[in-house]
């Protein structure tokens, strides 16, 4: 709360200076930020003025500038440099990590993409060429190549000499140990480097086979190891083992964040390209696609209400309680669905495992319908004082969260066996599935009860 309140003063204080264009006493008060709050800053600035700021921010202290929209997202840093020359962006990109830069210019639109490649100097611009190479999403696209690494055959003393000499190298937590043919063979952590004699060769303490990622492994599979493996890096290797890149801790974070927002806008129908200040026509068009399917799988429930509209004139009370059991069966089913989808997210279920999640999720739904079929019994009984109605709730509420455990479990696996993603259309399939089964169980049970057992006035 008080860095918040901290960057919330700091915004009051540029939207005042930029006011008055107290330039001088702008750019002091911007230089003093960390690259994190100044991002945060510039996306709460209006656009007009959040292009003042970084104008002015460029111009003094490109690689701060550069390093806040960095930190601000490919997307957005993009946007705020895409009104500028192709020179002034080939000019800043250079003073970010190649990936960084990587990223934020495959969002440029690709004529002006490609005038600040041919600008920028030929090594920057074949890095960032080379990582623009490899699939989005994967490791090749957000690792750094520029990675330190050591020859098997040296000394302690040696390598020490050698890391002291480099310079702008990404980590140096973990050392990576390269045969000639620059093959990784092991890694040695910085602590254990500085504990042992000069003399030790590095293949007697390096340790063999260190985790790392192909360049085609999906950067959602990356940030999984790091974080199974508690690594502040992992090294990336392309096809026979050969040293690549590295995967720093803070990429992992922007991943996972990334990846954990893009699930939760999926399970809602909801594009992760849209943002709140996304204008509202170009929201109407990213949302109403999966309106328009709901509203079909509406229909579909209420053709299932159709076939017993002589129940439900026979019975009014039924009517009031149909949301009931077709809401309950939906809220239990999302419950469900977020479990299992994060559960496939990061890679505890499979389908190896799933007749476990299942029965467990089969175990849960029938005794949270029992549970609330109950409740729902008795409230029902004090509103009508008719047993049979509330019996009837009762009874579809079990079957309808059975199917929802069921249903939030089944399908987003079968999603996953055919290479869709889970958490994109899982939502609409479960909930017509708890619908449709909420309305056919109550309403078929009454009309049951309505032919052979009760006749309602």
């Amino acid at each position: 709360m008080a860095q918040q309140r901290r960057i919330d003063l700091v915004l009051d204080s540029v939207k005042r200076l930029l006011r008055i264009g107290a330039t001088a006493n702008l750019l002091n008060l911007l230089q003093k930020q960390h690259p994190a709050d100044l991002a945060q800053i510039f996306s709460e600035l209006p656009d007009k003025e959040r292009d003042t700021a970084f104008s002015l921010l460029a111009e003094r202290n490109g690689r701060l500038a550069m390093e806040a929209i960095s930190e601000l997202g490919p997307e957005a840093g993009a946007a705020l440099l895409a009104t500028r020359s192709a020179d002034e962006i080939a000019r800043l990109a250079q003073e970010i990590p190649s990936d960084d830069a990587a990223a934020l210019i495959d969002y440029l639109p690709e004529e002006l993409s490609a005038a600040v490649l041919d600008l920028m100097r030929p090594k920057e611009s074949g890095v960032v060429e080379n990582l623009l190479e490899y699939d989005e999403q994967t490791a090749g696209r957000i690792m750094n190549p520029n990675v330190f690494a050591l020859a098997e055959d040296m000394t302690v003393g040696e390598a020490i000499t050698a890391l002291q000499s480099s310079r702008d190298v990404e980590m140096v937590f973990y050392l990576y140990i390269v045969d000639a043919r620059r093959h990784l063979v092991g890694v040695i952590s910085l602590r254990r480097l500085l504990l042992v004699s000069p003399e030790t060769p590095l293949k007697r303490i390096m340790t063999p086979d260190p985790i790392s990622a192909r360049v085609d492994m999906d950067q959602e599979e990356v940030a999984r190891l790091v974080a199974s493996y508690n690594l502040l890096a992992i090294p990336v290797v392309e096809e026979g083992n050969k040293l690549v890149g590295i995967i720093t801790v803070d990429d992992v974070i922007d991943v996972i964040k990334d990846e954990a927002t893009e699930d939760m806008f999926r399970l809602a129908g909801v594009s992760s390209d849209e943002h709140v200040f996304t204008p509202a026509r170009q929201s109407l068009r990213m949302r109403m696609p999966w309106l328009v399917v709901n509203l079909a799988t509406a229909f579909l429930a209420a053709a299932v209400v159709g076939l017993f509209q002589n129940t439900i004139s026979a019975w009014v009370a039924l009517a009031v309680f149909m949301p009931i059991v077709a809401g309950m069966g939906g809220n239990a089913a999302t419950q469900t669905l977020a479990v299992i989808v994060r559960g496939i997210a990061l890679g505890e279920l499979t389908w190896s495992n799933s007749r476990k999640a299942l029965m467990k999720e089969i175990l849960v739904g029938t005794g949270n319908g029992l549970a609330t079929g109950i409740i729902a019994a008795l409230v029902s009984w004090l509103m009508y004082r008719d047993p049979t109605v509330g019996a009837l709730l009762a009874i579809a509420m079990v079957i309808n969260l059975f199917v929802a455990g069921m249903a939030g479990t089944l399908i987003p696996l079968g999603l996953k066996a055919l290479k869709f993603d889970p958490a994109l259309v899982s939502t609409v399939f479960i909930t017509t599935f708890t619908d449709v089964c909420g309305f056919a169980s109550f309403l078929g049970l009454a009309t049951l009860v309505t032919r052979y057992f009760h006749r309602a006035g």
